[in-house]
């Protein structure tokens, strides 16, 4: 379809969820502005950090209101579309919803980009909406400098079924459904030291919807208490909102964390993101980081887009949980556990 070849992580200075404002900055400016007040249908708001909000419609049904976009992060407008789409998706997702319906946020100049470039974008995330069965049913755009492409997404949940960042228990296992270093990745993507050839699987991870529900039964799905979609903030900035939402401790076994092919060499090279500092600092008196590797630190630290689910489930059930998980998560694994409030929110060992 395109008849204008064009590398588009090379038309932007930062892309996908290393583009988010530092969560530092972001807390700063939202301390800045005076709220309109809540009311008493809205189960859950920004205030803990969640990836959607939750508006109760009745005593069986809640929306979910999520939205999500960003700057390119691979070259392929096709794939592009599918990242962004995933990623928007995924937040309605963490919260144990089903996606309903998606409306478009698109921003791109016109003078410079193709009208097929554009359409290849839209293309990308039009088939993942078809794979997931949501219908894309309207939108927005605008006539901007730079490529920005995401959706705005209405979701599904029962109110007492609500994956809330809030709802981890002491003695839950941790699991993450998808590996770690799409931040160093794709910045080595950036700096052409790679091809999208050479960078499949992480390619393949961002574009996978993390979709689960349909793997569980009922009776698994209701062991799921908490729940988190990994991007912009790393692994630990993540995990540090929902560990402190929840006011407990997650033990992280950093050992047994899913890493993506390259990661670990990427980041030995140096292939770092603005991020990858903004998110050691936001994180820095609820870590407790034992000593562990700088490699392994600058990991947990990446900035993840469209990243994988951290799910705190019941112990009892955690078996029966990650195997259903694989077989659509290959990669996913125990990564730790739940325990009782202490000084840090996060402990590496």
């Amino acid at each position: 379809m395109t008849t204008q070849k064009i590398l588009l992580t090379q038309t932007v200075q930062k892309g996908g969820c290393a583009a988010k404002v530092p969560a530092m900055e972001l807390r700063k400016i939202l301390g800045l502005v005076k709220f309109p007040p809540t009311n008493n249908f809205l189960l859950v708001d920004g205030s803990l950090f969640d990836d959607a909000a939750i508006l109760k419609v009745n005593e069986n049904l809640a929306l979910v209101q999520t939205l999500d976009f960003f700057t390119p992060i691979v070259d392929s407008p096709y794939l592009f579309g599918k990242v962004a789409c995933a990623n928007a998706l995924s937040d309605v997702y963490a919260m144990g919803g089903m996606p309903q319906t998606a409306m478009a946020i698109l921003a791109f100049p016109t003078a410079t980009m193709s009208n097929e470039i554009i359409a290849e974008v839209l293309q990308g995330a039009a088939d993942l909406l078809t794979e997931v069965k949501v219908p894309l049913v309207g939108g927005h755009s605008i006539d901007d400098d730079t490529l920005k492409f995401g959706l705005s997404v209405t979701g599904y949940v029962h109110p007492e079924k609500i994956w809330s960042n809030a709802k981890a228990q002491q003695g839950d296992i941790l699991i993450l459904t998808k590996g770690l270093g799409t931040g160093t990745i794709t910045a080595a993507l950036k700096r052409a030291e790679v091809t999208e050839a050479d960078i499949t699987e992480a390619l393949n991870s961002m574009t996978q919807a993390n979709a689960c529900l349909d793997l569980l039964n009922d009776d698994l799905a209701s062991a799921i208490h908490a729940a988190t979609d990994i991007t912009g903030f790393g692994f630990l900035g993540h995990s540090v909102q929902m560990a402190k939402a929840s006011k407990k401790t997650f033990q992280i076994n950093v050992s047994d964390l899913p890493i993506l092919p390259q990661a670990k060499e990427f980041l030995q090279k140096g292939f770092l993101t603005k991020a990858h500092r903004s998110n050691r600092e936001y994180v820095a008196e609820n870590v407790h980081y034992n000593s562990i590797d700088e490699i392994l630190a600058l990991l947990l630290l990446d900035p993840q887009t469209s990243g994988g689910l951290l799910l705190s489930v019941k112990k009892e059930k955690a078996e029966d949980i990650l195997t259903a998980l694989k077989k659509r998560f290959v990669k996913a694994a125990f990564v730790g556990n739940v325990i009782a409030e202490q000084k840090s929110s996060v402990e590496l060992k």
